[in-house]
């Protein structure tokens, strides 16, 4: 069975480009354009991992991490963080709210997948 990838981020471009280059790695994907679309989603989907966007309208990637991990219903799911943000203080707050990885933008698609089946391959054992 396919993992599930929650997309979420505010930029059309990189949601679509990460819906296509999951998808043709065989993920099942879903994406969100906000924070209480993000939440949404992970509540009616469960995905195996979320990749948020921390800056995103209305709820920040950081407030949507640390919404997941503080519901019993979503607390195990795995986070990847996805950001342009690359202060120390960021990165250390992306992982303080429970992130399992952090990767900046821009970013190599191929770097993003590897780090996602990194992740799964971690979990699934």
């Amino acid at each position: 069975m396919a993992a599930t990838v929650l997309v979420a981020d505010d930029d059309p471009d990189i949601r679509d480009l990460l819906e296509f280059k999951l998808t043709h790695c065989g993920y099942k994907v879903h994406v969100a354009e906000d924070g209480p679309s993000a939440l949404a989603a992970a509540l009616e989907y469960k995905p195996d991992l979320a990749v948020l966007d921390i800056m995103m309208p209305v709820m920040s990637g950081l407030d949507v991490a640390r919404t997941l991990r503080e519901n019993h219903e979503t607390a195990a799911m795995s986070i990847l963080m996805l950001t342009a943000r690359a202060q120390e203080s960021d990165v250390a707050r992306g992982f303080g709210v429970g992130a399992d990885d952090y990767v900046l933008k821009p970013f190599s698609p191929r770097e993003l997948i590897s780090r996602i089946e990194a992740i799964l391959t971690r979990v699934a054992r």
